[in-house]
């Protein structure tokens, strides 16, 4: 639609966000279904990767609802494949090219992984967004009908309404708890300040005119200046690379700004320097009661204008990157473009000398990994877009570091020769489709591994320890000494030597009994019997005596290294080493 004269206005893109199963496809479907029969006022138009719905089409679906309202906004453009997938592939400078965003929860269930994943993507993005509270039919004696978004919820019967409001206050507290105002949309108002929610279900159309009206409103109010452009060489984001029968290597793109041509000549950002190439060809789905021929699923089309999704065939395209710009060239401007791409596909943090591998399908992913890992703490050496390869694995394997052999592996591919070099090494690979879920896994993983490392560092080291001879337990004076005795600081094990606070050694540890049963080890604050073997209570040691643990002189070495010691236990090794230096001032150094 013209604004002024050389400008467009621009129908805005909307993504879909939300928990798996919670119904951002059914959602979608139902919008495609609905306007069906919307035809004759606007049909719609099927892009790649991208639903259009035309102004004339939605007000057919809202009917009453906008009766009185005039828009000059086009249109919605309904992101197709739905999830926060697409939502960070769509990004521009770190931030998301979706203008507009649905989050899709299920009422039933409320808040789930993804949907807190969802948040902070939005969060991060700082993207407007509606919620779709879907599910509403599932609701026990729900009543379907027509009626608007609040008459709706009047008619229901007592019960059912109170069952629909206790679980909207749900909802409305753990958003605010993430800190958001959220209300019912119909209660809202001012849009800047309250999130609008809206019930519906996308299984029986309730509430899917209401959401279209809420979208088109706020695009209409808020937006109208961001959605006009200029008609000049576009600017899109790159949703997929693939592979078409008859047409090799394709890309399908949403431009959101200017216009792109057959012939045209694009730079697209790579895995190495931003690619250079022609059009050969721009392809269009037929609409979906056109599909005949699979052979033929496409038009060819001269020209697009934003905001839409387009097929493009051209030379060269196989190491583009999910996610990545692209431009059109106008005249002179080609090594400008160029520098902008190479700046744009540069992933916003520093890496790290050690940490995890990560590896994601798009660059959006790969922020959005990285920032998530960061604010966890987790160090990042290095960072990249594309399937997990043999050489993956074998760099996560040379660390140094056991909780750094580790590789976070965001919906991509595992390739055949990495499976195999993988069964041979202790390499944690975490593969998974949901950033919380590898990070999840992880901090589990990290846990178990740093008990299994903890075991295996006692038993190949000795560990500082320091007890106190309880005088009034003397069970045996000698062959051996049996007594009682408090562990002040780190622990003692069967077979550790002990020592004086002068240096000199009292024999070696036998036996340990807790509560008249043989055990391995005591820790600090138990208190135990140990049996010594070499000394004679009286002589060597006597009752109130401090002892502590004789650490070989290349364990107290390998301790301090390791950095692996509580506070309290690195405190004691530097007295022990401090005892041990009255008799040789080099010891431990």
């Amino acid at each position: 639609m013209m604004s002024e004269p050389g400008k467009y206005t621009r129908q805005p893109i909307v993504s879909v966000l939300g928990h798996v199963d919670h119904g951002k496809t059914s959602l979608l479907d139902f919008i495609r279904g609905s306007t069906v029969a919307a035809r004759e006022a606007g049909a719609i138009t099927q892009h790649i990767g991208a639903t259009e719905i035309p102004i004339d089409a939605i007000y057919s679906i809202c009917g009453n609802l906008l009766s009185s309202k005039k828009f000059t906004v086009p249109g919605l453009l309904f992101i197709d494949t739905p999830g926060h997938h697409a939502f960070t592939t769509l990004r521009s400078r770190g931030g998301s090219l979706a203008d507009l965003a649905v989050l899709v929860v299920d009422i039933n269930e409320g808040f789930r992984p993804q949907t807190f994943e969802s948040l902070n993507i939005l969060k991060q993005c700082k993207t407007p967004f509606v919620v779709a509270v879907n599910k509403i039919d599932a609701i026990s004696g729900w009543q379907k009908n027509d009626e608007p978004g609040k008459i709706r919820m009047e008619q229901q019967r007592p019960m059912t309404k109170n069952l629909f409001d206790e679980k909207m206050y749900d909802l409305i507290g753990t958003f605010f708890d993430n800190g958001f105002q959220t209300d019912l949309y119909y209660n809202i108002a001012d849009f800047r300040k309250t999130i609008a929610l809206i019930p519906l279900s996308a299984k029986t159309g309730e509430g899917i005119p209401d959401l279209l009206m809420v979208l088109i409103g706020l695009a209409q109010r808020f937006l109208e200046e961001k959605l006009a452009f200029e008609s000049g060489p576009a600017k899109g984001t790159i949703l997929e690379v693939k592979e078409d029968v008859g047409l090799g290597t394709t890309v399908d793109a949403i431009i959101y700004n200017g216009i792109i041509r057959k012939g045209d000549s694009i730079v697209i950002g790579t895995r190495n320097e931003p690619l250079v190439t022609i059009i050969k060809a721009l392809l269009k789905p037929k609409p979906m009661d056109e599909i005949r021929d699979p052979r033929e699923r496409f038009d060819r089309v001269r020209e697009v204008h934003a905001a839409s999704g387009i097929k493009i065939s051209a030379p060269n395209l196989e190491q583009v990157v999910p996610g990545a710009p692209l431009r059109v060239v106008a005249d002179g401007n080609l090594e400008e473009l160029k520098t902008d791409i190479r700046n744009q596909l540069k992933i916003n943090f520093d890496l790290d000398a050690a940490g995890v591998i990560v590896k994601a399908d798009t660059i959006g992913s790969l922020e959005a990994l990285l920032k998530e890992s960061r604010d966890k703490g987790i160090s990042i050496r290095k960072a990249e877009i594309g399937s997990v390869s043999k050489r993956d694995i074998m760099e996560a394997s040379a660390s140094t570091n056991p909780l750094e052999k580790v590789i976070f592996a965001f919906t991509v591919k595992i390739l055949p020769e990495a499976k195999e070099e993988l069964a041979n090494t202790d390499v944690a690979l975490f593969n998974e489709d949901v950033i919380y879920t590898i990070l999840d896994k992880y901090d589990a993983w990290c846990v178990k591994k740093k008990a299994e490392l903890e075991k295996q560092r006692r038993e190949d080291y000795v560990h500082p320890g320091m007890i106190r001879f309880l005088p009034e337990y003397v069970f045996r004076v000698s062959h051996p000494a049996v007594i009682g005795v408090r562990v002040l600081n780190g622990r003692i094990k069967i077979g550790m030597h002990l020592m004086r606070d002068d240096g000199h050694a009292v024999g070696s540890i036998k036996g340990i009994q807790s509560d008249n049963k043989s055990v391995d080890e005591a820790i600090q604050g138990q208190e135990v019997a140990i049996s010594i073997d070499g000394v004679t209570v009286g002589r060597q040691i006597k009752g109130d005596d401090i002892l502590f643990t004789d650490i070989p002189e290349s364990d107290a070495k390998k301790l301090n290294e390791m950095n692996t010691l509580s506070s309290d236990e690195k405190d004691l090794l530097n007295k022990i080493m401090v005892i041990k230096r009255k008799i040789n001032k080099f010891w431990g150094m």
